[in-house]
């Protein structure tokens, strides 16, 4: 009777957990063909599916112009976003399976699907690397911030590959905590599909690895890497110049995507010294964290890979906000140490917190947004949440690093042998 009751259970989940991945694609479905974008997704799909169907190289101007055609009814001009591939030629390998789904609201639908159990797999991640315990109501709370606040939601309805990026990456934190070592290098070479993303990170894990004599994490990273690119030049053996020939186009057509350049449109003069700057104290306190981080534990190791994502997006490497779901779980280790280490008042500024990342800067966002033919950002959009994270991941290191005491009562016992 047991037995049967069991399979009983399994059978209701399953059926249950179908109906919602059937519902949210609906609805996802709905969005698509009420809403026409996915403008990060589509260059995507059809480079994919091209390469396919046809054998055309994703780089190729027949492909170009197909992705133009469907992105706005005609070709470019040559002031607007000009809808490249962009991406590594690998890339193929993951929109596979959404590029043979031939119509495109369809594929839109269910690649959203996809990024929407990411991000909640991501938060799920984060609260266990914290290892926050918290009340069913306060874990609505936080997947329901999530996957609501802007930084989930501009990649979620751009359709872009990020939040997959991010969710290997996570992957990656879980297999190298669990000393699955050949995973995490699995997983880390195919976040490269942005390696804009990852190439600061994946270098401090590589140099972390070999510090902690983790070798395996560094060969199973190079070799699953070598593979994929000798894979992709069996299909198309120039695609690494025809790919960088997309990426140095890339920012002629794109706005502002560093500090530098964002600084030199709000003040001119001085604009590209700041980013220069702000450049060169964030390489250098990298360089400090990641030298203190060497042959460390865990959860220095975490701390640290935290702490060079959220430099990334600030270092002058050209980003998007898209790209700021990788700091989810670092977001929420703070959220955690917070709520771990100051007890009432720590909960207090939780909450504040939660409610400016989600409600200010949705405000920020719909007070700063140019209306156009499409919304665009403003370049504020790119500070918030960096910023935040600088400041609040400074605030938690000592309580992260050292956790074998929280820190009153390390000062307590410090004031008693004081007296």
């Amino acid at each position: 009777m047991k037995f049967n009751s069991r399979y009983a259970l399994l059978f209701l989940v399953t059926i249950t957990g179908l109906g919602v991945l059937l519902g949210l694609t609906w609805v996802n479905y709905r969005f698509s063909v009420q809403n026409p974008g996915g403008s990060d997704f589509l260059p995507r799909w059809v480079g994919a599916r091209e390469f396919l169907m046809t054998g055309q190289s994703p780089y190729s101007q027949e492909t170009t112009q197909e992705i133009q055609n469907r992105f706005y009814g005609r070709q470019a001009r040559p002031d607007e976003d000009q809808a490249l591939f962009v991406y590594p030629f690998y890339t193929v390998f993951v929109f596979a399976p959404f590029a043979l789904i031939p119509d495109f609201n369809l594929a839109r639908a269910v690649w959203m699907t996809t990024l929407m159990i990411s991000i909640v797999l991501i938060a799920v991640a984060g609260i266990s690397f914290s290892g926050w315990k918290l009340s069913p109501l306060m874990l609505g709370l936080v997947l329901i911030f999530a996957i609501s606040n802007y930084y989930s939601i501009r990649p979620l309805i751009n359709s872009n590959a990020s939040i997959l990026v991010a969710l290997l990456i996570t992957g990656a934190f879980l297999a190298i905590r669990s000393e699955q070592d050949s995973w995490a290098g699995l997983f880390l070479a195919l976040a490269t599909i942005k390696p804009q993303v990852v190439v600061l990170l994946i270098l401090f894990v590589l140099i972390w690895a070999v510090s902690e004599r983790r070798l395996i994490i560094v060969w199973s990273f190079l070799g699953n890497l070598a593979l994929l690119v000798a894979i992709s030049i069996l299909f198309v053996p120039n695609w690494i110049w025809q790919n960088l020939q997309q990426v140095v186009a890339y920012p002629g057509y794109t706005l502002a995507g560093t500090p530098g350049e964002i600084f030199m449109e709000w003040v001119p003069g001085v604009g590209r010294q700041l980013g220069y700057g702000v450049s060169i104290v964030l390489i250098a306190t990298l360089i400090w964290e990641w030298r203190a981080a060497l042959g460390k534990d865990f959860r220095w190791f975490l701390w640290t890979a935290f702490f060079t994502l959220t430099a990334t997006t600030l270092v002058g490497i050209r980003t998007a906000t898209e790209n700021y779901i990788v700091l989810l779980p670092a977001l929420i280790l703070v959220f955690a140490s917070w709520d771990q280490e100051w007890g009432k008042f720590g909960r207090g500024l939780v909450v504040i917190s939660y409610l400016l990342l989600l409600f200010g800067v949705w405000w920020l966002f719909l007070f700063t947004v140019q209306m156009g033919e499409q919304p665009i950002q403003s370049p504020i959009m790119f500070f918030p949440l960096p910023v935040f994270l600088l400041i609040g991941l400074y605030w938690i290191r000592w309580w992260v690093l050292r956790p074998e005491r929280p820190l009153l009562e390390q000062l307590r016992a410090r004031s008693r042998e004081i007296e």
